[in-house]
């Protein structure tokens, strides 16, 4: 009897178009998720359908159009596309079938797990394709995808990829995309993360002793803050940096993305830019290694909005790191991590 095993690789998602109707769908699905928003049912539904996206959409839709592919549309969707399919080519077709997902609109995960459930796999590997553990993200994922699976009858095996931050192949990967660049061009390297509210980190701490206590609480992984978000994403940086052979000085972490008035992990991306060009450093390199695929937050967020912000204070080039796409080595990656 020849048993399959599925593999499911998720990432967050995208408006089906970047038309303003798609993007309120898409806004309103993603941010009511109480692992995204994490405020009592109520209170959120008003926030983010009363508040928040009826205010947002709109410029959100016009950045979007900016990152639009006429072809290929998404680029999150379209290199979740390439990556599934040379993940494919890898994989013996008699022993996995391969599926891809997003986390909030299309495709589903309702649609890519029916199709395992209609062909019988005997396990389902989830890899949520977040380097760094976060609720809102690996979570949030998890939290669907078993929720789905409990209405099923029969109830295959289920493996979840809960982080990859410190394998060493992803770490390579982004050494290799790295080293494209010539480290001497540039005055200073940013290491670029998504941001999370300070309170998700603080309520992930069971001791509640540790998380945020001092400025060096995450610094280097412990069994206290093994789960922590900003921890892994400094953890990355020092595997990543010492591979790439760089000096402590020339190099910076910090947290971009946020969102409202409350605390959000620090340093800010937007607050340490202009400090960087007032004292006279001009030409940045940036990494954002907390995404697997260039999106919104690198293809915008970074070359765009970043860079206005620097040349205002006097910098004149930011210079983005690809993310990893579908480069060979993050597909070997993939594979190992959905394999062993």
């Amino acid at each position: 009897m020849i048993k399959k095993t599925g593999i499911l690789l998720v990432n967050l998602g995208t408006p089906d178009s970047p038309s303003n109707s798609d993007v309120f769908k898409y806004l309103n699905e993603f941010l009511t998720d109480g692992r995204v928003i994490d405020y009592p049912w109520l209170p959120r539904q008003i926030l983010v359908r009363g508040i928040i996206v009826p205010l947002r959409y709109k410029n959100s839709a016009k950045t979007y159009r900016e990152i639009w592919d006429k072809d290929r549309g998404s680029p999150l969707m379209y290199h979740l596309q390439d990556l599934t399919k040379k993940v494919k080519e890898k994989l013996s077709s008699d022993e996995y079938v391969v599926e891809y997902a997003m986390r909030y609109q299309n495709p589903s995960l309702e649609t890519a797990l029916e199709k395992f459930r209609v062909q019988q796999v005997n396990k389902i590997v989830v890899l949520p394709l977040f380097p760094q553990y976060s609720s809102a993200c690996n979570g949030s994922v998890i939290q669907k995808v078993q929720e789905i699976t409990s209405k099923w009858l029969t109830i295959p095996d289920l493996k979840y990829i809960h982080h990859f931050y410190d394998n060493e192949k992803f770490i390579d990967a982004f050494v290799a995309q790295g080293n494209k660049y010539n480290f001497d061009d540039y005055d200073h390297v940013l290491f670029s993360y998504h941001g999370l509210p300070a309170r998700h980190l603080k309520n992930g701490d069971v001791t509640k002793k540790h998380c945020l206590q001092n400025k060096d609480c995450c610094a280097k992984i412990t069994e206290v803050n093994q789960h922590c978000y900003r921890a892994q994403c400094y953890e990355t940086t020092r595997l990543i940096t010492e591979k790439l052979n760089l000096p402590k000085d020339k190099f910076t972490v910090t947290f971009q993305s946020r969102l409202g008035k409350e605390v959000w992990l620090e340093p800010y991306t937007v607050a340490v830019i202009p400090e960087l060009a007032k004292q006279g450093k001009k030409k940045l390199l940036v990494f954002s290694p907390a995404f697997v695929a260039d999106c919104l937050e690198t293809l915008y967020e970074i070359r765009t909005e970043y860079l206005e912000l620097y040349e205002e204070h006097g910098g004149e080039s930011i210079t983005l790191v690809e993310s990893l796409n579908s480069e060979d080595k993050w597909v070997d990656a993939v594979v190992e991590l959905v394999t062993n």
